[in-house]
């Protein structure tokens, strides 16, 4: 059978029945249990396609390196001195800042933030517009001024510290439970948390994951954003979702042929006719003859 065959076996059924689930099946189990798809194979060969057009993206390089420490014996003095881990509350402010916003832009915020006020104490105490203005060039400052500081108030309340490691002694479920109580803190955010930082195997679902897993096929075209994360998180074997994630995050911000579908222009020219290119078109449903 070949591998067109077998992609369109398994998306036969897309799980998107009449009836609809009910809410403990969607929260708990698989939304989509018929549809088989991705398959360990097809993870593998994406990661694999992927990797060879792009390399592995120097942006993520530091977090791969820190879940290779902690996944193997090695001494963490054979690491470079200079190189030190993230703690967890910078990720997760890190990650507020770059929603809705650009990564040079969300990088340019928190280094702002950082040169205004060096510790977190600094921000418990500081006013609200203070720390609008350190952050303005991430965009969406005063919402993101007030969750920062409601992420402050909360720890230094229930905590006694400014600290957010205790989540890495913390089963993935509990770590969810605990980053899910901050206000204005998402699904996307706690995923990106716990795989970036506390380097669980988890597999967060942006704009650019979503719209390329609903080409592929890997979920139905009507699947919303929650229920992708849970097929997905299900389906993907755990050593592939960090180097997949990744990489297919990078492809989307990169690719032409993907980002129309991010963007969803009037006129949808295709500017990309080769695999060369792009090679999830091999992998695309909507390719498939």
């Amino acid at each position: 059978m070949s591998k067109s065959q077998k992609r369109k076996r398994l998306h036969q059924d897309d799980g998107d029945s009449r009836t609809p689930p009910n809410k403990s099946t969607v929260e708990v189990g698989d939304p989509y249990p018929s549809l088989l798809r991705p398959t360990s194979e097809e993870c593998r060969e994406v990661r694999d396609a992927l990797f060879s057009l792009h390399g592995f993206p120097p942006e993520f390089a530091s977090y791969r390196r820190q879940r290779l420490r902690s996944f193997s014996a090695v001494d963490a003095t054979t690491e470079k001195e200079s190189e030190i881990d993230e703690s967890v509350l910078d990720g997760l402010v890190k990650i507020l800042l770059s929603q809705n916003t650009t990564e040079v832009n969300s990088q340019r915020a928190f280094a702002s933030l950082k040169a205004a006020f060096p510790r977190w104490e600094q921000v418990l105490v500081a006013e609200s517009k203070s720390i609008e203005s350190a952050i303005r060039c991430g965009g969406l400052a005063p919402k993101k001024a007030l969750c920062i500081k409601n992420i402050m108030n909360r720890l230094q309340n229930e905590r006694g510290k400014l600290c957010l490691e205790y989540l890495r002694g913390l089963s993935v479920e509990e770590a969810k439970t605990e980053l899910s109580q901050f206000k204005g803190i998402g699904p996307k955010t706690v995923s990106c948390v716990l795989m970036f930082n506390l380097q669980h195997n988890d597999f967060p679902v942006d704009t650019h994951v979503f719209e390329i897993s609903k080409a592929l096929g890997w979920v139905p075209k009507t699947a919303d954003r929650n229920k992708t994360y849970v097929h997905l998180n299900r389906r993907i074997p755990d050593e592939l979702k960090f180097d997949l994630n990744c990489l297919l995050y990078t492809h989307g911000k990169l690719c032409s042929n993907c980002k129309k579908n991010v963007a969803k222009p009037k006129a949808k020219a295709k500017v990309v006719v080769s695999t060369d290119d792009c090679p999830l078109l091999g992998f695309c449903l909507d390719n498939q003859n």
